[in-house]
């Protein structure tokens, strides 16, 4: 028999505007992270939306138009490879979740960001939610919104340096991945500050 999923909560606190917060690419070795805010509608519901980690790169396409269609605002903002690498991936991440807040159409009343920690640079009060990408809806949709735009991102650069297999692995550390920095270098977008092959050689 399979199990019912709880449904996902549609406030933290009901009648206040609020917008949900999430990133994508934390522990990658190439590209930026990407964070996503997104203020959702009272009535705004979809059967499928949940943490993005959970659903296919399909359905994640597919919610991240209605999203963007159906949310009251929305926005996507990163941190450079280069940003990362100055400030550290934590740093940046909160850097890239302040940038996507500030340019939110609305500005939201409470900030719910997803994880236990943030660096708030906005004035707005927050609630850290840990696993809130799979609890409220908001910061679900703001974890699909995050996923497919980094994913749409790593497609582009793919092109560029094909060798890592970036259209598969996203910038993230398979074994291939690992093997095309050891056999073509590194490339601009790399995380230097990260550990990038098995057994860390000097690389540039």
């Amino acid at each position: 028999m399979g199990t019912t999923r709880k449904p996902l909560l549609k406030y933290f606190e009901e009648g206040r505007i609020e917008a949900g917060c999430d990133e994508a690419g934390r522990g990658c070795l190439a590209g930026p992270v990407v964070a996503a805010a997104v203020i959702l509608t009272p009535g705004f519901e979809h059967p499928l939306l949940n943490d993005s980690k959970q659903l296919s790169e399909k359905v994640r396409n597919e919610l991240r138009i209605f999203i963007e269609t159906q949310a009251l605002a929305w926005a996507v903002a990163m941190a450079s490879p280069e940003e990362i690498d100055e400030i550290n991936i934590l740093n940046a991440s909160f850097l890239a979740m302040n940038r996507a807040i500030g340019l939110l159409k609305t500005t939201p009343q409470h900030l719910l960001v997803d994880g236990n920690r943030f660096r708030n640079q906005t004035g707005i009060p927050f609630t850290c939610v840990i696993k809130g990408d799979a609890k409220i809806l908001s910061v679900a949709a703001a974890s699909v919104l995050a996923k497919t735009h980094r994913d749409e991102l790593m497609l582009s650069y793919h092109r560029e340096f094909p060798q890592y297999g970036w259209n598969k692995n996203k910038g993230y550390p398979t074994e291939f991945h690992r093997k095309a920095i050891l056999t073509h270098g590194i490339s601009p977008l790399h995380r230097k500050t990260f550990r990038l092959i098995n057994k860390q050689y000097r690389l540039w």
